[in-house]
């Protein structure tokens, strides 16, 4: 039997994050939960010189709620996300979504932080956390600082992270009033979203509209959005146009054709704003 190796690379488990930073560079990847990284290290289709495992670093692992804000630690695993109390009471749909992910092996051992840095467009925090408009805190030898999710994405498995910079934190504002869903047709081989729609209403901000899994990064259906006024008429007006938004971006592949995935996304952000808006105070 074949047995697929990674390259030799040289282990790093660090006892501080300030050891993590000075750990970091070109050809240095850091380790989270590992379940993206490790596969395709077996595969060569990464092969880091170093991995700077993170699991040794207190604190990365904590969720708190500083005012209107919540934070979730890089290192939290989505099965915490899912069950915290904090993130229940003060962002449910985030406890939602993370609920989703995968099986619960997956769920035990994956992290929101590796989640985030891996940018993959089938992944479902990514399109959660821009309909939140949420933040990501990273830092790097040049220092730390935040970046909002709508600008961190950049394309296919592309991130706004430097090659020096890790995820520290995700930062998500509490809106009291604010009604949100996620919608997600998972695939039955992986979880992963085949199509998954973010949305948000209400709170005295603009209604959202995102959608993952169908083009290379989250994408807001900002025109779709803006259709929307609470009423069934509206909502269904707003998830007609979300395929307009997609155009000709969409994303096919064996299991679901781009135009598939496109349909299916007007049928999921039909189901994703009604729920918003029930819920919304």
């Amino acid at each position: 039997m074949y047995t697929m190796r990674p390259s030799e690379f040289t282990y790093h488990r660090p006892g501080s994050l300030e050891e993590a930073v000075g750990l970091l560079g070109e050809e240095v990847r850091p380790l989270a939960g590992g379940h993206s990284l490790i596969p395709a290290m077996k595969l060569r289709l990464a092969m880091p010189q170093s991995l700077v495992d993170l699991s040794g670093v207190p604190g990365l692992d904590e969720i708190s709620v500083d005012g209107n804000t919540l934070r979730i630690g890089a290192m939290t695993a989505h099965a915490t996300v899912a069950s915290s109390g904090k993130v229940v009471g003060s962002v449910p749909v985030l406890a939602e979504a993370a609920a989703l992910i995968g099986d619960r092996q997956v769920r035990q051992r994956g992290t929101i932080g590796g989640s985030v840095a891996h940018a993959d467009p089938a992944a479902d925090y990514p399109t959660v956390l821009v309909a939140l408009d949420a933040t990501i805190a990273v830092i790097g030898r040049e220092g730390a600082r935040e970046i909002p999710a709508r600008e961190f994405f950049t394309g296919l498995f592309a991130t706004a992270l430097g090659p020096a910079e890790l995820v520290t934190a995700v930062h998500v504002p509490i809106r009291p009033g604010t009604g949100a869903a996620y919608e997600k047709h998972k695939s039955p081989r992986s979880g992963y979203a085949v199509v998954g729609v973010a949305a948000t209403y209400g709170g005295g901000a603009p209604a959202e509209l995102v959608v993952g899994g169908v083009t290379g990064m989250p994408l807001r259906a900002e025109a779709a959005a803006a259709k929307v006024t609470g009423d069934p008429d509206s909502i269904a007006a707003a998830a007609a146009a979300v395929a307009e938004a997609i155009g000709e971006a969409a994303i096919g592949d064996s299991y679901a054709s781009g135009e598939y995935r496109s349909h299916l996304a007007t049928v999921l952000a039909r189901r994703a704003m009604t729920r918003a808006v029930e819920r919304a105070g």
